[in-house]
């Protein structure tokens, strides 16, 4: 008897497979009871913030004064990359390299015949970062980071010295990066972040010169999860 049933049921499983497959093949849809709805897509449910790594990539943009006396400061574009070793859900170490490149004015009274020259910044910066506040959708993080910065600024002064021009001669300097990040989850590794900054930076004209700086661009979170606590 129970190998009668048991064919039975085979039978029966059988044929409401195939008539599964049938309604498919002519375009018919089979839609669950009414009483069993299905689950809405949740992409996010699995944002835990327990990877071990964060690498961004963006663009970056700073105003920048080039020198002690110029008119007008300059407006840069550039790169920002940053990789993140996660230490926990919430703190960080950061490793930062940034790219500023565009032109600059001069000195206001300067009488040289030479205009908008071409300036860049290259930053190698460290430090910590604090995830603020956090939740499957988006995610807060502070940060300091410090390090140096070279600054090119005589690319385009021919037989000029920097300081007919108004400008600061090409040296190494102390630099710091202090700001933060809004990160926009896209999904659990994948997130669209906005990082605005002000960073100081020390080029010899009467201590830290001040510049704003953001970037948008991209993080992908990698390696293996740690315990989420």
């Amino acid at each position: 008897m129970k190998g009668l049933w048991s064919s039975r049921l085979g039978v029966a499983a059988l044929a409401a497979v195939m008539g599964i497959f049938a309604a498919a093949a002519h375009g018919q849809v089979v839609s669950p009871p009414p009483d069993q709805p299905l689950p809405p897509p949740a992409p996010l449910a699995g944002v835990k913030y327990n990877y071990r790594w964060e690498i961004y990539g963006g663009m970056g943009y700073s105003h920048f004064d080039a020198g002690p006396n110029t008119f007008q400061g300059a407006n840069l574009g550039g790169y920002d990359a940053r990789a993140i070793w996660e230490l926990s859900r919430r703190w960080g170490v950061g490793f930062n390299g940034r790219g500023y490149f565009g032109t600059s004015g001069v000195g206001a009274t300067s009488d040289v015949p030479i205009h908008g020259p071409f300036v860049a910044e290259y930053m190698f910066l460290g430090g910590p970062e604090m995830r603020l506040l956090s939740n499957q959708h988006a995610a807060m993080m502070l940060h300091g980071f410090f390090g140096g910065s070279y600054g090119d600024f005589q690319r385009d002064l021919g037989s000029y010295t920097p300081q007919e021009v108004g400008l600061f001669a090409n040296q190494f300097a102390p630099a710091m990066a202090l700001g933060g990040s809004i990160d926009l989850n896209r999904s659990p590794r994948l997130v669209f972040r906005i990082a605005p900054d002000a960073i100081l930076t020390d080029y010899g004209s009467n201590g830290f010169n001040e510049q704003f700086a953001i970037s948008v661009g991209i993080v992908y979170r990698m390696g293996h999860r740690f315990k989420v606590k």
